[in-house]
């Protein structure tokens, strides 16, 4: 009977075009935070405060050789970045997650994390601590076998506990059966480690997909492994960034049309936050503030 019932809840839904609170509460508003200086001009992330944004991935991290940890070109703890840090601790403070990414395109960190794990690992959970991180997204764009990245995720669980944001950022069609950056099988590492995995954030752009329509999202629900609750949808926020982009105006078509085959929807997030548009990079924030109403509902 309860199987029937939740089955006539969501006709319901979809008949109505209503959506359970919840599940509109679980929605992402996620932006990524790499250009930290535009030139000489800093970028910073408290233009995002009341916004709707709900987490701020910040990067990207590398595990270089020598044991050594950048953010982007530099130690993490340069003073280039003391304003940074305390930006977005102020943004914590206010209720938005606060995230680094690891990895990108720059290769190493994962082939460091998996041939000479008590080496690397302690260095990423130190940075982890030092910045009172909310999570840490594991964005795999080199070789890794699945084996090494379940201890990685293991290894963040025991240190930092249920509470902690462990995402990882695939290409949209790793989730869908098809190939990707990683050689990592993402079906497998479900299986094994959905539960301890918070979202994913799905690259639809680069050549890997678009958000022009929702066909590619539906690649991956249909598949039958990812559910649409950890699915946030990526997307370019500027031509300029990468292919894939999207207008504002189709942007908020898909997102609608998404919600409204799947109301548990994972969100959307924008690569990345300095220059999106319509705003552009004198009034970036616009992005977030045109597209979270959309994603909240």
């Amino acid at each position: 009977m309860r199987r029937i019932g939740v089955a006539f809840v969501a006709l319901v839904l979809m008949i109505s075009g209503a959506v359970p609170a919840s599940a509109a509460a679980g929605r992402r508003v996620v932006v990524y935070y790499q250009t930290i200086y535009n030139g000489s001009t800093y970028v910073s992330p408290l233009t995002l405060q009341g916004t709707g944004v709900t987490d701020v991935i910040v990067g990207a991290i590398h595990l270089d050789a020598g044991s050594v940890v950048h953010l982007n070109d530099d130690p993490p703890n340069a003073a280039k970045f003391t304003r940074m840090w305390q930006d977005l601790a102020t943004l914590k403070n206010s209720g938005v997650h606060v995230l680094a990414f690891v990895g990108g395109a720059a290769a190493g960190s994962f082939q460091r994390l998996e041939t000479q794990f008590d080496t690397y690992y302690p260095l990423l959970r130190n940075l982890i601590r030092t910045y009172s991180l909310s999570g840490i997204d594991l964005d795999v764009e080199e070789h890794m076998s699945n084996a090494a990245l379940n201890k990685v995720i293991d290894a963040l669980r025991a240190d930092f506990g249920s509470s902690f944001l462990v995402t990882l950022a695939p290409v949209a069609t790793e989730l869908s059966g098809g190939g990707g950056l990683s050689g990592l099988n993402y079906d497998t590492l479900y299986r094994e480690r959905g539960a301890q995995i918070s979202w994913f954030n799905a690259q639809f752009y680069c050549g890997w997909g678009s958000l022009s329509s929702t066909s590619g999202y539906d690649n991956i629900v249909r598949r039958g492994v990812v559910p649409a609750s950890k699915v946030v949808a990526g997307t370019v926020t500027n031509p300029a960034n990468c292919s894939g982009y999207v207008a504002m105006s189709t942007l908020q078509s898909t997102v609608r049309s998404l919600i409204g085959k799947y109301p548990d929807f994972g969100g959307v997030d924008g690569w990345e936050y300095f220059n999106s548009l319509p705003g552009g990079t004198s009034a970036p924030q616009q992005w977030v503030q045109q597209i979270a109403p959309v994603v909240k509902g």
